[in-house]
C-alpha cells in the first residue's frame, strides 16, 4: 500500500471530524444569536457552506446538534473540576488549617477554570439559559447531573475551605457565584478583557471568603 493511500482514511477522518467541528460552532453563534427554535438545519448547512442533507453525515437533527454542545460543555466542566480537585487531594495537609489553606488554593484554581471558560463561551452560556428545555428529557436530566455533580465539588471545596460553614450555605455561595461568572462577562462586554477578568476572580474569590 502506498504512504497516499495508508493516509486517504486518516485524511477523510480528520476532515469529517473539522466538517463537524465547524457545524458545532456555526451552531453556537446561530442558536446564541436567534435561538435554537429560529434556526433551520438549513441555516447550520449554509453557515458551513453545505446543503442542508449534507448535515445529516454529520447529526441527525438539529436536537442533535443542542445536544451536543449542551451536554459537551456540561461534560467539560464537569471532569475539569474532578481534575483539579483530584490534583489538589495529591497534596493535601493533615492538620485542620492546613487543609482549609489547600482548599482555598484549590477554590482560586477552580475560579481560574470557571472564569476561563465563561469568558471563552459566553454563547454556550446563553443557548444553556435559553434552550436546555428543547433538549430531549434524557438530555437535560444529563446536563442537570452533571451540572449538580459540579456544583458539589466546588461546595465541597467551599465547604472544607471555611469549617463553620455548612455545606448547604456553601452550595448557595457557589450558586451565587456561578451566577456572576457566568453573566459579567456578557454584561459586561463593552469593558476589557483583561479587566472582566482579573476584577471578576477577585469578586468570586472575595464572594467565596478565600480573598
Amino acid at each position: 500500500m502506498s504512504t497516499e493511500e495508508a493516509t486517504k482514511p486518516t485524511s477523510r477522518a480528520e476532515a469529517k471530524a473539522a466538517r463537524r467541528e465547524q457545524l458545532l460552532n456555526v451552531a453556537k453563534t446561530l442558536y446564541a444569536r436567534h435561538g435554537f427554535h429560529g434556526v433551520r438545519l438549513d441555516d447550520l448547512g449554509q453557515g458551513a457552506g453545505i446543503s442542508a442533507p449534507a448535515v445529516y453525515r454529520h447529526f441527525s437533527s438539529k436536537e442533535a446538534v443542542l445536544e451536543e454542545l449542551l451536554v459537551g460543555i456540561s461534560q467539560y466542566l464537569q471532569s475539569g473540576g474532578d481534575e483539579i480537585v483530584a490534583a489538589a487531594g495529591q497534596t493535601s495537609a493533615s492538620a485542620a488549617s492546613d487543609e482549609a489553606d489547600a482548599a482555598a488554593a484549590t477554590l482560586h484554581r477552580l475560579i481560574d477554570f470557571h472564569v476561563d471558560f465563561a469568558m471563552s463561551e459566553p454563547e454556550l452560556i446563553r443557548i444553556q439559559d435559553r434552550d436546555l428545555a428543547a433538549l430531549p428529557e434524557d438530555s437535560r436530566r444529563t446536563v442537570r447531573r452533571l451540572q449538580r455533580a459540579y456544583v458539589s465539588r466546588w461546595a465541597e471545596v467551599v465547604a472544607t475551605a471555611h469549617p463553620d460553614w455548612s455545606l448547604d450555605a456553601a452550595t448557595v455561595r457557589v450558586h451565587a457565584v456561578f451566577g456572576m461568572m457566568n453573566s459579567t462577562p456578557y454584561q459586561a462586554r463593552r469593558s476589557s478583557a483583561e479587566v472582566v477578568g482579573v476584577e471578576l476572580r477577585a469578586a468570586a474569590a472575595a464572594a467565596l471568603g478565600i480573598g
